[in-house]
């Protein structure tokens, strides 16, 4: 079938983790995300007004591309996945949303602080998003071929590990030579290369053709170590016809399914609370603690480093014990880290008042971005691995079409419960506080999941 050794394969497979991760790390989290907020705040506050509304008001905004990307993936990703399991082919598509992802990224160029066009650049970030999610569905529907149900958790954390340690790689580079702080230079306390205007912010702004060239790059092994048999001859039409009634028949069966019903249930809520999480909190550090793009790209780049670290050591863990105690471990401290970082402010940690020129807030948070790394990279890992366990080898596009819609069917609830919690409260500590109830509601529908999926005979 193919000319490649199988662990060409896997390393090919795990290239994908490298090449998509900073577009979480970079794009989503630590630079553009919290420079998207950072001028959508000087913007609203030159329109008159006040600073702690504008503040809020930016976080809503985000709050609102995620959504819509979100719910664009909800609805489109199970028709997919049952068409790609259809026809057998899971490559093209990849292609295709590889597109998808490369001019996303690239466009985020035009974030101009000048006449920032917020539209615009929301409808890039939008299209991005859409195209690293739906490759992701389609690559991880390859992972149960790349070993046996105990192997796969350890090349799943093996690969999250090494996406870890792409994105910290691609955010030093960042932040060492482009991104610029608000005196126009990178951590080097250099000007940004390539003879970039620190004046109009072409450094930070570099970030998505950056993360687009860095995907492009990393993306050739990956094309050409890992193969699929040749198409079935299936007409496209057919395989439509059939995905769908399959997916039907799927999501009629669901209720009947219990632990795979109640696994997709908890990683709805878990997963949503996690990506709120990641896309907020660098939002979050900009406006509570007044940090610039600079320092919450430090946080990331602990962040990233400590994710790389565990996440490998994780995927032992999962092999050893498998994916469930692993994810329940790491819902619980997630659970205890936005706690934490609900109790930082610039003059208090753990509600405990201190100095106001003291350091301490900003080392608490630099431990909550450790803890939170470490503990999101496992339990991502864990949860792509629980999803081979609970669904049909036969329709594992399909299953991973469900577990994207899981994932995003609600995903609109963190960002929206976020920015209505914000906006009430007029407090972005107050926005983060829904975060916990998610994380806990996924918890609790955990008990009803079964280790290995439902029993067979």
């Amino acid at each position: 079938m193919e000319n490649v050794s199988f662990s060409k394969r896997i390393k090919g497979w795990m290239m994908y983790d490298w090449a998509t991760q900073p577009y979480h790390t970079l794009i989503i989290t630590f630079v553009f995300g919290p420079y998207f907020a950072e001028q959508v705040i000087a913007h609203l506050s030159a329109s008159g007004l006040d600073e702690a509304s504008a503040r809020a008001q930016a976080q809503s905004i985000w709050g609102m591309g995620l959504t819509i990307s979100g719910l664009t993936i909800a609805i489109l990703a199970p028709i997919l996945g049952a068409i790609a399991d259809g026809t057998g082919r899971r490559l093209p598509w990849i292609w295709l949303f590889s597109a998808c992802y490369t001019v996303g990224a690239a466009g985020l160029w035009v974030a101009t602080p000048d006449d920032f066009p917020t539209i615009t650049v929301l409808t890039f970030f939008i299209l991005g998003m859409i195209g690293v999610e739906f490759t992701t569905i389609f690559t991880n529907a390859i992972l149960p071929s790349l070993g046996t149900k105990e192997e796969i958790g350890k090349v799943s954390g093996d690969g999250w590990a090494w996406g870890y340690v792409g994105g910290f790689v691609a955010l030093i580079i960042m932040l060492l030579f482009f991104a610029e702080n608000s005196n126009g230079v990178t951590l080097l306390n250099k000007a940004p290369l390539l003879g970039l205007n620190p004046d109009l912010r072409q450094g930070t702004r570099f970030v998505g053709p950056y993360v687009a060239l860095w995907f492009i790059i990393s993306m050739i092994p990956f094309f050409l170590w890992v193969r699929e048999p040749k198409s079935s001859g299936i007409h496209i039409a057919a395989a439509v016809k059939t995905g769908l009634i399959s997916l039907g028949a799927t999501l009629k069966s669901l209720p009947s399914r219990k632990s795979l019903f109640a696994y997709l249930m908890s990683s709805m809520f878990y997963r949503d609370a996690l990506n709120g999480v990641f896309a907020f909190g660098g939002v979050y550090a900009l406006g509570v603690l007044e940090w610039s793009v600079v320092n919450v790209g430090v946080f990331g780049i602990l962040a990233v480093l400590s994710g790389a670290v565990f996440t490998y050591v994780g995927g032992y863990q999962d092999r050893k014990y498998g994916p469930k105690p692993v994810i329940i471990f790491s819902i619980v401290v997630l659970m205890v880290i936005c706690t934490g970082i609900i109790s930082i402010t610039p003059d208090s940690v753990l509600f405990i008042p201190v100095a106001a020129s003291s350091s301490i807030p900003d080392i608490a948070f630099y431990i909550c971005g450790v803890g939170l790394g470490a503990v999101g990279g496992i339990i991502q890992s864990a949860s792509r691995t629980m999803m081979v366990r609970q669904a049909d080898p036969e329709r594992m596009t399909e299953a991973f079409g469900l577990f994207a819609l899981s994932g995003k069917a609600t995903s609109f609830l963190a960002p929206a419960l976020i920015a209505a919690a914000t906006t009430v409260s007029n407090s972005q500590r107050m926005g983060i506080t829904p975060l916990i109830a998610l994380f806990l509601i996924g918890l609790v529908l955990l008990v009803w999941v079964k280790p290995d999926g439902e029993e067979v005979g």
